[in-house]
């Protein structure tokens, strides 16, 4: 089976583009004019030189000797961590600024929920000297405030979104309104695999550099190119996407997406959108949505902002319909525990985000010869103030174990 979309934005029978009249020129001619532009050999150049010279890449494949001891596998971390910007956002980011300045738009919008995407893009917009609005929960700006300054110190407007929960969704949300505001001028740079066609396979092959790599680093490493494993975390999909995308038909590797469960899947504060989600339109695609029974969002829980959102990629919605990937979840206090062993053991603070991802780990069993990848999404800086709130109930517990 091929797991790539099809030529008309589905995967299976999830994506799509559901956008209101006033956006579908716009989004038409995105759809004509993306792939001639970002496979043109100027468009490449330019990217990859970025990609290298101001992003930091190629990122490293770390060898995990104590996790791989603990868990009786190969462990490797592929280290987004440390990217420019600290996290995998600004592979996407770079990629859509120059697809943007190439189709003559001069303003840019984003939302942002854990603030990586949004730190991200108004970085490009400061390189690029675009201007630059991101939308963001007030939930978010409270618990990510250190990301809030860097955007503005970068020159980007903030512009905070009280409705609902007044997280990722709700920043999203008022994006696409101001979207529909500007059509002719503004290009939207969506930060997840979500949104209408052809957003989650163009953000997936901007963030494909990640798999790319690994193939790569994995034979460096003398291992072969395909590992047994790869686990990442997901909650709209792009680093999942980027770490999985040169192995979605390649049947050897297993797919592990790991997804926020909250307080619980079952405590009714959970972003567990595979678990829990039904078929739904979101943001522009058909895909698994957290809803009522009359069609009314469900609103998401996490602590981790990154990962609070109703929906899920319409790629991954694919993956976990097909049995493709296996999807696990994870609570607040699994995802701190993992963080903090991560910490206390290789001297790497992951995001939370991330930190959902290595929390499958005690979750699995391994074998001995096995290759496990574990994309570190981000790194952990934006959220230390979650971290020293929690500090003495799992850092010590941690430490002692």
């Amino acid at each position: 089976m091929d797991y790539q979309v099809d030529q008309y934005g589905y995967y299976g029978i999830f994506g799509g583009a559901y956008v209101p009249e006033i956006l579908y020129s716009n989004v038409e001619n995105l759809r004509k004019s993306y792939l001639r532009i970002i496979n043109g050999e100027s468009f490449q150049q330019e990217f990859h030189s970025l990609l290298r010279d101001y992003a930091g890449r190629p990122t490293p494949l770390y060898f995990a000797r104590r996790l791989s001891e603990k868990y009786g596998a190969r462990i490797y971390l592929k280290r987004e961590d440390l990217n420019h910007t600290g996290a995998h956002k600004i592979n996407n980011t770079i990629g859509q600024i120059l697809l943007a300045r190439r189709m003559g738009k001069q303003r840019i919008i984003a939302e942002t929920g854990a603030g990586q995407h949004g730190v991200a893009t108004a970085t490009v917009c400061a390189l690029m000297n675009m201007q630059c609005v991101v939308y963001m929960g007030e939930t978010d700006i409270a618990r990510q405030a250190l990301n809030v300054r860097k955007m503005q110190m970068l020159g980007a407007e903030v512009k905070p979104v009280n409705s609902g929960n007044k997280t990722l969704k709700d920043a999203t949300n008022e994006a696409i309104r101001d979207w529909c505001c500007h059509p002719d001028n503004t290009h939207y740079i969506i930060g997840s695999t979500v949104g209408p066609h052809p957003y989650p396979d163009m953000v997936a092959r901007f963030q494909s550099i990640i798999s790319e790599e690994i193939k790569q680093q994995l034979v460096e490493k003398g291992e072969r190119d395909a590992p047994d494993y790869l686990i990442a975390c997901v909650g709209g999909g792009s680093n999942a996407a980027g770490t999985f995308y040169h192995y979605l038909n390649d049947e050897r590797v297993k797919l592990i997406e790991v997804e926020a469960a909250g307080k619980g899947i079952d405590s009714e504060q959970s972003a567990a959108t595979i678990h829990l989600g039904r078929k739904g339109i979101i943001h522009g695609s058909r895909t698994l949505l957290m809803q009522t029974e009359d069609g009314q969002i469900i609103e998401p829980y996490s602590i981790s902002a990154g990962l609070d959102y109703p929906g899920i990629g319409p790629l991954h919605a694919h993956l976990a319909a097909t049995g493709r990937a296996e999807i696990l979840a994870a609570t607040d206090e699994e995802a701190v525990r993992a963080a903090f062993e991560l910490t206390a053991m290789e001297g790497i603070i992951p995001a939370l985000e991330s930190a959902h991802a290595l929390a499958a780990l005690p979750m699995k069993t391994f074998r001995p010869a096995d290759v496990v990848v574990i994309t570190i999404s981000g790194r952990g800086d934006k959220d230390m103030d979650t971290y020293s709130a929690m500090f003495d109930q799992f850092c010590n517990n941690t430490l002692t174990k």
